[in-house]
């Protein structure tokens, strides 16, 4: 049996770095990932796919690793770095995207990621899990976030 949860976030915010400078962290993986809280591992399997596994949660007698990959595209010239989740590695599928606008004295930046982790769980405890798993991804983002509005500068 698994439980299904679904991760649907998004933010927009804005930093006063250089839109150039938000984009050259952004688009190397392993330098926006370095900001990113409770990252275990990331491994770069090759061709822009990267695998995350995150550091394990709970007790020693019962805990839940999310693992994934994801492929990355950026495209300097739009703004954008898009990641697009690769089926088969670990039990989470994560896709979403960043898009850096130039605001001249400022970069307006959105987060958008959108997923699903399964974890190796009873049915009955969706109820009980899945506002707990939502809970945490949605606080290692914004803690991502904040990472990320200090090393531009702070924000606008």
């Amino acid at each position: 049996m698994a439980v299904s949860v679904e991760i649907d976030l998004g933010y927009q915010f804005e930093v006063n770095a250089k839109a150039a400078d938000v984009f050259e962290v952004l688009s190397d993986v392993p330098t926006s990932v370095s900001h990113f809280p409770k990252v275990d591992r990331l491994t770069d399997l090759g061709d822009g796919i990267y695998k995350w596994e995150m550091e394990k949660v709970g007790t020693a007698q019962v805990n839940i690793q999310t693992v994934y990959a994801s492929k990355y595209v950026s495209n300097k010239a739009k703004g954008t770095v898009v990641w697009t989740p690769v089926p088969g590695i670990g039990n989470a599928l994560v896709g979403g995207h960043w898009k850096i606008k130039d605001n001249k004295q400022s970069t307006a930046i959105e987060l958008k990621i959108d997923g699903e982790i399964t974890l190796p769980l009873p049915g009955l405890m969706k109820m009980v899990v899945a506002p707990v798993v939502e809970g945490e991804f949605e606080k290692l983002v914004e803690k991502y976030i904040a990472n990320l509005i200090k090393r531009f500068g702070g924000e606008a």
